[in-house]
């Protein structure tokens, strides 16, 4: 469980994943037949009970914390889509994330940080589309008014290949953000509580790292057991991750031809300001 990146400004970008399914085998039930007390009544057909599904449930008391964080991890990694949401306070302010994404590489969303600005990131697991607000291309672009009346209610795009954008694209693809989400910690996650998340009941790892700063982990504990929630309690760097919305398609709409700015032509625009 990363905790350490959940005090980070990047790492907020690799807390990513979750993605539920419900999940079960079906009961067998034997065929109930009446007697038959008649010609008749022994030709009518007896309906047969519906098999209720037995959905899976996490055995918390009988295995360890260990245990509990690897059904979570390999429940993750079976991720096929999610929607992460929520926020970090520190000492520069709030940051805020939002976004869907799937592991075909689309994604949509918003990510905004404090005192750097917002943007929107799009793709459709090909092209990757990005609009800063103009806050944020004052922090990382400067403030010429060239550069910032070209891409003025614009997406950049083609940056994809650029080894400087490499954070950006990773944002969008779930198998990596996945990936990271499951590194081992350099602690030992301990056994919370039960409880419920976004009306999901789940239960809690805590773990401390190694400034003891502590981060919980809810899982949910019936169909398949996902990550439903993220937080980091104590420390500088608070605030909790959600993630919802699991296994549902995302549907990408990508903005038109004359909404865009090729990344190249704009850092032609960036040297020549």
């Amino acid at each position: 469980m990363p905790s350490k990146r959940l005090a980070s400004t990047a790492a907020i970008c690799l807390l990513l994943g979750a993605g539920t399914a419900a999940c079960g085998d079906n009961k067998d039930s034997d065929k109930a037949a009446a007697p038959a007390t008649s010609a008749a009544a022994a030709a009518t057909p007896t309906a047969t009970p519906t098999p209720t599904p037995t959905v899976a449930k996490l055995d918390t008391d009988k295995l360890s914390a260990q245990e509990i964080e690897k059904q979570a991890k390999d429940a993750l990694a079976s991720a096929t889509s999610l929607r992460i949401s929520g926020k970090m306070t520190s000492d520069e302010g709030v940051m805020t994330i939002d976004m869907v994404m799937d592991s075909k590489g689309q994604c949509q969303g918003t990510m905004a940080l404090p005192g750097m600005g917002s943007f929107e990131m799009i793709s459709d697991g090909k092209a990757y589309f990005m609009k800063p607000d103009v806050q944020f291309w004052k922090t990382f672009g400067g403030s010429n008014p060239k550069v910032l009346a070209q891409l003025k209610d614009r997406y950049l795009t083609g940056f994809q290949n650029d080894p400087k954008m490499k954070d950006m694209t990773d944002f969008c693809k779930l198998t990596d953000a996945s990936s990271q989400m499951l590194d081992d910690g350099s602690s030992t996650p301990s056994k919370g509580s039960a409880g419920t998340v976004n009306g999901v009941k789940t239960f809690s790892l805590k773990e401390k790292d190694d400034q003891g700063e502590e981060s919980v982990l809810h899982i949910a504990t019936e169909g398949t057991f996902y990550p439903v929630r993220l937080e980091k309690t104590t420390g500088k760097d608070q605030g909790q991750i959600d993630f919802t919305d699991f296994d549902k398609p995302v549907t990408i709409q990508t903005p038109s031809a004359d909404n865009v700015i090729d990344y190249t032509k704009f850092q032609d625009t960036v040297k020549s300001a």
